[in-house]
């Protein structure tokens, strides 16, 4: 009897020991991609509450707007910002966007990147500044991600307006690609995210209620966006950088229409890993 207890008890030591080796072994397909947030998404909230929002869905990446952090924030101020992010575990990985008007506020916004240690913003200038923005690109090395705003009538509405101002790929200024945008715009934004690759800096993602100017946010997977094709096409390019979640909708009340996006998205990336 003593023998068979032996045995049985060095049997569920070898069991509990193959359990813990595969949870730790285990890998989710959403482990491959950097899931963040757009500061928009929480616009009516302070900092410590949209952290906490962050925090209790496990993201790690915020982009940072201007009302959290003002544009003539001190270096230390900034310091003391990037402290309480990290208290929740998140990063604040780039700021704005950030519009640009006049060649002051280009200035700036670009001193500000600078303060804040950023090797890119995400910026909307006027077309007129879009050779000074360059040149100051190269003076700085710090990249510009363009936003993209569809049929609206703003500035830069799709990427390929991005590449026909910009047109050489080299120069540093590239695309924070909306991809609600994208689809209101009309184009099978899956395809577009191949073509225009060594374009695409940042991703702001979610879903659309139609692929026209009346298409609004919705919840990502109950609207018409094929987010299977545009998570694949993402593999497919190699895309290492963070794709953060914008939602528009309920701005006073967004954060359960948000983790249910997230949670969609990663249920994506885990099943076409």
């Amino acid at each position: 009897m003593k023998k068979i207890l032996a045995i049985l008890a060095a049997v569920m030591v070898l069991s509990a020991a193959g359990r813990t080796v595969a949870a730790q072994t285990t890998h989710r397909g959403s482990d491959d991609m950097k899931i963040g947030v757009a500061g928009y998404t929480y616009r009516s909230f302070d900092l410590d509450q949209t952290l906490r929002y962050l925090k209790s869905m496990d993201v790690k990446y915020l982009s940072v707007k201007d009302w959290w952090l003002p544009l003539n924030s001190t270096k230390e101020q900034m310091d003391a910002f990037k402290a309480k992010c990290a208290e929740y575990g998140v990063e604040g990985y780039i700021l704005g966007p950030i519009y640009m008007r006049t060649k002051e506020q280009v200035d700036n916004t670009f001193d500000y990147a600078a303060r804040y240690g950023a090797k890119m913003f995400i910026g909307v200038p006027n077309y007129e500044l879009l050779d000074y923005v360059i040149e100051k690109v190269a003076k700085t090395g710090i990249k510009v991600a363009i936003h993209t705003h569809g049929p609206d009538g703003a500035a830069f509405p799709d990427i390929r307006t991005v590449v026909e101002k910009v047109k050489d790929p080299s120069l540093g200024v590239g695309c924070c690609m909306d991809l609600g945008h994208s689809f209101r715009m009309g184009w099978d934004v899956a395809k577009d995210i191949k073509k225009y690759k060594q374009w695409i800096y940042d991703v702001h993602i979610k879903d659309e209620t139609d692929a026209s100017k009346a298409g609004q946010t919705w919840e990502m997977g109950r609207g018409k966006m094929d987010l299977i094709s545009i998570v694949k096409a993402f593999r497919k390019i190699g895309y290492k950088g963070v794709i953060s979640v914008e939602f528009e909708k309920n701005g006073k009340d967004p954060h359960g229409g948000v983790a249910e996006s997230i949670g969609y998205l990663r249920g994506i990336l885990d099943a076409t890993k």
